[in-house]
């Protein structure tokens, strides 16, 4: 049985990815920060471990390292935890540095200690690391400069990792919008119902996951229209 382990699987594409490989078979080690918030995500999915804690915290990191001994495998380790900082969204030039700092540590650092952590049975499994990004890694909205600096500093530490561990399969992936509770808070008071539900987003996922295609960085419409002409 395949073995996953997931941050930020309370909600959001954590929790549609957890669901999904759960029904799939596979073994889910499910992280989030709201111990009631994950036990209600989890609930009656087969398969599924529930460790509450924040990525940030060392402490909640070595748990998620024990739980993944106690298996004894990891195939799969999705960095999907992030916080999105201050909302309403501020200009750089307001940005609050100490705000960002915490940016930093959920959305990058938190990512790279999780996977150097895991890198033996990752290893060993010949697994798989996808980092969830943002079309906010690349492109200049305003407002969006430390959430997007976070996930651009992702996405190049998911390429050279990519040359330095080629035993592996590192993706940057970019699920585009979502109607998800960061997106609602990156946008407050404005109605987003016309995003797309995160379950729409994991049959690109699982396309990373089963086929495993070149390490890179992917964008989920890409990959749909891939399928559909394939």
């Amino acid at each position: 049985m395949p073995v996953a382990l997931i941050t930020g699987a309370s909600s959001g594409l954590g929790r549609a990815l957890t669901r999904a490989l759960a029904a799939r078979g596979w073994s889910v080690i499910a992280d989030a920060r709201g111990a009631a918030a994950l036990a209600d995500a989890v609930a009656g999915q087969g398969g599924v471990t529930a460790i509450a804690g924040d990525v940030t915290d060392p402490a909640h990191r070595e748990r998620l390292g024990a739980e993944a001994a106690r298996i004894g495998r990891l195939d799969l380790l999705v960095n999907n935890a992030s916080t999105l900082g201050i909302s309403p969204l501020p200009p750089l030039l307001g940005y609050d540095t100490g705000a960002l700092e915490l940016v930093m540590r959920t959305n990058l650092i938190a990512p790279l200690a999780l996977i150097q952590l895991l890198a033996a049975p990752l290893a060993t499994a010949r697994g798989t690391i996808i980092n969830i990004s943002s079309d906010a890694a690349i492109e200049p909205y305003r407002g969006w400069g430390g959430y997007g600096a976070s996930k651009a500093a992702l996405d190049q530490l998911t390429a050279v990792l990519a040359a330095e561990a080629p035993e592996l399969r590192c993706y940057a992936f970019d699920p585009g919008d979502m109607r998800t509770p960061m997106h609602q808070a990156a946008f407050p008071g404005e109605d987003i119902s016309d995003r797309p539900e995160p379950e729409t987003v994991v049959p690109a996922l699982l396309r990373l996951v089963e086929e495993r295609p070149p390490s890179g960085r992917y964008l989920a419409v890409a990959l749909r229209a891939a399928a559909v002409t394939s």
